[in-house]
């Protein structure tokens, strides 16, 4: 069984039909319908509590979900672990960044992916040129120097780093979560720009966010959940900051997940 298509015929690359996951007696989500395609920004929105990390867990492997189906590329997939999801191309940027501020860029990009020559030694000299590339590749110029510590990069340059270390490894889905977070107006331009750039070369990318100026300014469509459940994916262009709003905080009727971006 395949999964949907958009008008262009693309399949998505994510998509999750009735997606469904309880600890105990709470209902952390309730037949969750979610995708994203390929070169697309698909925003996640939602208050406190609406199920938003407990369904990017759940696309990351660490919580397993108790019903509803998962495809990845049009197959239909079933995650153990983080390992298996990043075995799938998925890889998640979460809100503390996860980066070592005592190691340089190089040794966070390869933390635990070290590469090693035919004598066992690190390959420092082909760890730095991938590492380069890129952060080239990414158009990420604010970085003096690839074997400066993280310690000592702003904000917006080690979500960078974060976001060029979860793209180095093959990865088709990208999720960011809070990347602008505490961020000051030139770094969050920074990172918007970066954003933008991951869908630009054809990955899918979710962006978990509550600022809804930056998802307008990035996003392609958005997802509402409400307590669990699915409100409404609407297409950015077609719909008001009010609309997403309303969708948050009041609830409207589920809509059959037709409306794709064009």
């Amino acid at each position: 069984m395949n999964g949907t298509q958009n008008m262009t015929g693309t399949t998505p690359t994510i998509e999750l039909r009735g997606l469904c996951k309880s600890f105990g007696a709470v209902h952390a989500l309730t037949d969750v319908d979610f995708r994203a395609f390929p070169g697309e920004v698909m925003a996640l929105v939602g208050d406190n509590g609406a199920g938003k990390s407990t369904l990017i867990k759940c696309i990351a492997g660490i919580h397993a979900h108790d019903g509803g189906t998962f495809f990845f590329d049009g197959q239909q997939v079933t995650i153990h672990s983080p390992k298996d999801a990043s075995g799938l191309g998925i890889e998640i940027v979460y809100q503390d960044l996860a980066l070592c501020d005592n190691l340089d860029i190089v040794q966070n990009m390869y933390l635990g992916r070290e590469l090693v020559d035919g004598m066992r030694r690190l390959d420092e000299a082909t760890m730095e040129k991938r590492t380069g590339e890129t952060l080239s590749g990414l158009a990420v110029t604010t970085i003096r120097s690839i074997r400066q510590n993280v310690a000592s990069l702003s904000g917006g340059q080690r979500q960078s780093v974060a976001v060029a270390k979860a793209v180095m490894w093959n990865s088709k889905l990208v999720v960011l979560d809070e990347p602008t977070a505490a961020l000051g107006v030139a770094q969050t331009r920074q990172v918007l720009d970066l954003v933008r750039r991951l869908a630009d070369q054809g990955l899918a990318v979710v962006l978990i966010s509550h600022n809804l100026n930056d998802v307008f300014e990035v996003a392609d469509r958005i997802t509402v959940l409400r307590l669990g459940k699915t409100i409404v994916e609407l297409t950015a262009a077609e719909t008001t900051q009010q609309k997403v709003v309303e969708a948050i905080t009041s609830g409207a009727p589920k809509a059959a997940l037709a409306e794709v971006s064009a």
